[in-house]
């Protein structure tokens, strides 16, 4: 059987030839013979680029699922260089805060945050044993953070400065004029108790006043963005965006009084 269909393919391939031999040969059969050989040659040319179409599929489909995993590679390896710059640039600002300091600070890091949207309060990863304790302020290379209000043996919770229950006295840098500073359980603080010719101005920097013994002087809160009258019409108060962004805080340095 297997020989039979040899032999039916070498007649109809010594067929075509010798069709197309003379054709060549006898210009008058030229027409005709194309007509014959027209179809074959287009259902063959249609086989071929069918054929040619899958394979080409075939293996471009399994280049482009590898092209597709290089880049997943490829893009993962870069996300994790630049995690490792920026906390390489993180730490180094808070070395560099930690050697000019004149204060004895115990750097941290943050791992964990309150269970609510609205929480104040952030977990670091020093406590007790590392001799943290209950009110020690607690500052980053760009400011003013918040105050431990718990310790364990090997962590701490510490309260940001946006909680309603904080009350920073302050003072405007430029002018010197001095306010009570609170959070108020979102991204600003309110600066308030000020008197009615306080000289403010957007953008003047709020630092903290020294006069309790709570706080150091001269930590940095934030910038005023807006200034108001209060409703008795007798004092005015600030809003304050405060200089370190409370919601990602990754390291901190707590001062040691």
């Amino acid at each position: 059987m297997f020989k039979f269909k040899n032999k039916n393919i070498i007649y109809a391939v010594s067929f075509v030839f010798l069709l197309a031999l003379f054709s060549f040969l006898i210009p008058p059969l030229r027409k005709p013979a194309l007509d014959i050989l027209e179809f074959p040659l287009k259902l063959l040319t249609l086989i071929r680029r069918e054929f040619g179409g899958f394979i080409f599929y075939h293996r471009n489909y399994i280049q482009n699922e590898r092209l597709k995993k290089d880049i997943d590679l490829f893009k993962n390896n870069l996300n994790t260089e630049t995690e490792i710059h920026l906390e390489n640039k993180r730490l180094k600002e808070l070395l560099s805060l930690k050697q000019q300091s004149s204060y004895k600070v115990i750097a941290a890091r943050v791992i964990g945050r309150g269970a609510d949207s609205w929480s104040s309060i952030i977990i670091i990863d020093k406590g007790q044993n590392n001799g943290i304790k209950r009110g020690f302020v607690v500052i980053s290379y760009l400011g003013l953070v918040g105050r431990v209000i718990e310790t364990g043996g090997s962590t701490s919770k510490i309260m940001l400065i946006n909680a309603p229950q904080m009350g920073i006295s302050s003072i405007f840098q430029r002018s010197r004029q001095e306010g009570l500073v609170s959070g108020s359980m979102g991204s600003y603080l309110i600066m308030k108790y000020l008197a009615k010719d306080s000289d403010i101005e957007i953008s003047d920097t709020v630092i903290t006043s020294g006069l309790t013994d709570v706080y150091p002087k001269g930590l940095i809160i934030g910038k005023v963005v807006d200034v108001g009258d209060e409703f008795s019409g007798l004092s005015r108060f600030a809003i304050i965006k405060p200089a370190v962004n409370l919601s990602s805080i990754e390291e901190v340095l707590i001062i040691v009084q």
